[in-house]
């Protein structure tokens, strides 16, 4: 579909599914959902869209060429059910047999080294490729509580490594960023999986962002972690963010922020 929005710049957005079993706590997408009782299931259901590849198919033989892709905004491509249904690979492949797009994908999940032959295939055909691998903190601790259906931050990592020495380019989000134990550290380790584009974004307060379900838990729980009330947990953790964010900022050699930083790379 045509990209709107946060994605604005882009020219589509490209869901091959719908809803998303990652279901990360603070996950802003379940206030996309078509009803009430979807938004308050989110992480519960996934839908398939069946027909995707098929409509990408009516597409003309290089309509694609140089459009600017971001796959996904509102799922991920790579959530538990691609491994059987298998719709992310088929559609990567309609696009490099048939187009030579400027493809971005999102995901958080090391499946996505699964289909490096294919994105090397869009290179090869003129296309460009970047994978933006998601790490919200540095904490295993704070990933269980916020991600607990999603792959480690060492699988996530290791996955970055492997996409490089493939010769991708490959970013990394910090979106949001949580809490950090050790922000050198941290730093040291996105470095060494090879990414050279970073991007970070502080949580998100807006209540008309989130439902509110998800987002009262969410911010319960950071609160916890900050050893503060939820009431005083909004300047809290904004001072954490602003001190994580310069140390970050001096160590890595490409940070952008917010929407500023997910603006197409070429």
């Amino acid at each position: 579909m045509r990209a709107t929005g946060f994605m604005g710049e882009y020219d589509f957005t490209l869901n091959p599914y719908s809803g998303c079993a990652f279901g990360c706590t603070y996950c802003y997408a379940a206030f996309f959902s078509r009803s009430a009782e979807r938004r308050d299931t989110w992480g519960s259901w996934v839908e398939v869209k069946e027909n995707a590849v098929e409509l990408l198919m009516r597409r003309k033989v290089g309509k694609l060429d140089g459009k600017r892709i971001y796959m996904s905004s509102v799922t991920d491509p790579y959530q538990p059910v691609e491994r059987t249904v298998g719709l992310t690979r088929g559609v990567l492949q309609v696009l490099a047999d048939r187009h030579a797009p400027k493809l971005v994908v999102q995901t958080r999940s090391p499946d996505v080294t699964r289909d490096i032959d294919v994105f090397q295939q869009i290179e090869e055909g003129g296309g460009r490729v970047r994978i933006n691998m998601t790490v919200t903190t540095d904490d295993e601790d704070v990933r269980r509580t916020f991600e607990p259906f999603c792959p480690s931050n060492a699988q996530r990592l290791d996955a970055v490594r492997e996409l490089r020495s493939a010769g991708l380019d490959v970013g990394v989000t910090m979106t949001p960023l949580l809490l950090v134990r050790d922000a050198e550290a941290f730093a040291e380790s996105l470095l060494a999986t090879g990414a050279e584009h970073f991007i970070a974004q502080p949580f998100h307060f807006a209540r008309g962002k989130f439902v509110a379900s998800t987002r009262e838990g969410a911010l319960a729980l950071m609160a916890d972690k900050l050893g503060c009330e939820v009431a005083t947990f909004q300047s809290r953790y904004l001072d954490h963010y602003r001190a994580v964010f310069e140390v970050l900022r001096d160590a890595l050699p490409e940070l952008g922020e917010g929407k500023d930083g997910f603006a197409p790379p070429f």
